[in-house]
C-alpha cells in the first residue's frame, strides 16, 4: 500500500524529532517567555531507560557558555538516565546592557526563578516526565543563581551545586536580601523553608587558585552594593567557605570541593560536580529523596 500524505507527515515529524529533540538538541525559545532560550540533552534511547528520567539543570555564568555545559554533561546524562537542561539568560534583556540581572533572580518585572521553572515544566510536559524535583547546578554567575534559587525553592530540588559565586546570600536572618534573607518574604512572597532546605543535597565547589577580586569586590555606589556586601570574604574561596558555614549553622549538610590548581574555570570543575550528582542520585533512587549520602536527612 502506498504511503499516504499523513504517513509522510508522521515520518517527517519523527525524523525531525530525532534530529532536533533527542541527543544534543537545537535551541528553543521558552514558551512562557520567548526572550529566553534553552537547550537540552535527552538520551536517544529514553524509551529503554532502566529507571525514570531525572533532570539536571546547569545555569551558565556571565559568559553564557550554556551549550558547552550541556555538552559536558551529555555522557553523564546518557549513563545515568537523566536529561540535561541549560537555560540562556541573555545580556541586556531590558535593553540596558545589564549582564547580571539573572544572578539576583529579579530584574525589573522579570523573575528568573519563575522563567526557569517554566522551562522545567515545558520539558517535563514534552517528554512526559515528572520533574517536580530536579538537580540545579551553576558556576560563577550561575553559582549565584543556584545559591539564591535554592533558598527560595528548596522544595523543587533534590540536589544543588553552587560553583564559585562571586557574591553569596547567607542564611542570615539579621540582614536584608541579597546579603541575607531577612526580607525574603517581602521581596519574593515566599518565606525561607529550612525543613525543605535540609532535605536538599547541597554541594559547593571552587578552584583553590580562584583568587582574583577585581570582578567581585562591591564598591559604594555600585549596582549591587549594600552594607555587608563584602563581609563574606575577599576571594571566591573565602566567600564560599562563609556560605558553607552559614548553611551548616542552620543544620544544612554541605559537601565542599576546593579543586587544586584551578582558577576561575567551570569546565575544570565538571568532574567533581558529576561525582557529587552521581552520589546524590544513587541516594535518591535508593529512597533517600536526594539527601546527601550519610547525612541521615
Amino acid at each position: 500500500m502506498p504511503a499516504t500524505p499523513t504517513d509522510t507527515l508522521q515520518t517527517d515529524d519523527s525524523r525531525a524529532r530525532a534530529m532536533y529533540d533527542f541527543g544534543p538538541s537545537t535551541i528553543f525559545a521558552a514558551r512562557g517567555d520567548p526572550r529566553f532560550s534553552y537547550c537540552t540533552y535527552v538520551p536517544p534511547r529514553i524509551a529503554q531507560a532502566a529507571q525514570p528520567m531525572e533532570l539536571v539543570v546547569f545555569v551558565h555564568g556571565t559568559g553564557r557558555s550554556f551549550v558547552e555545559y550541556r555538552d559536558a554533561f551529555a555522557e553523564f546524562a546518557r549513563w545515568n538516565d537523566c536529561m540535561v537542561l541549560c537555560p540562556l539568560f541573555p545580556v541586556g534583556v531590558l535593553g540596558d546592557g545589564n549582564r547580571d540581572g539573572f544572578k539576583q533572580l529579579r530584574e525589573g518585572d522579570i523573575r528568573y526563578d519563575e522563567v526557569l521553572l517554566g522551562m522545567v515544566d515545558e520539558v517535563a510536559e514534552k517528554f512526559q516526565c515528572d520533574f517536580g524535583r530536579f538537580a540545579l547546578c551553576g558556576y560563577s554567575g550561575g553559582g549565584q543563581f543556584v545559591n539564591r534559587f535554592t533558598l527560595l525553592h528548596p522544595e523543587r530540588l533534590w540536589a544543588a551545586s553552587i560553583g564559585a559565586p562571586g557574591s553569596v546570600t547567607l542564611l542570615d536572618p539579621e540582614r536584608d536580601w541579597w546579603v541575607g534573607v531577612r526580607d525574603m518574604q517581602a521581596r519574593f512572597g515566599k518565606a525561607l523553608d529550612l525543613d525543605a532546605l535540609r532535605r536538599v543535597a547541597v554541594h559547593m565547589i571552587v578552584g583553590k587558585a580562584d583568587i582574583e577580586t577585581w570582578e567581585i569586590t562591591h564598591q559604594p555606589g555600585g549596582k549591587f552594593y549594600m552594607p555587608g556586601a563584602n563581609d563574606a570574604g575577599r576571594t571566591r574561596p573565602e566567600r564560599l567557605q562563609t556560605l558553607k558555614r552559614s548553611f551548616e549553622n542552620a543544620g544544612v549538610a554541605v559537601t565542599l570541593d576546593v579543586v587544586e590548581n584551578v582558577s576561575h574555570d567551570g569546565m575544570k570543575c565538571v568532574g567533581e560536580i558529576q561525582d557529587f550528582l552521581a552520589s546524590a542520585l544513587r541516594a535518591r533512587r535508593a529512597g533517600g529523596n536526594g539527601s546527601r549520602p550519610g547525612s541521615g536527612a
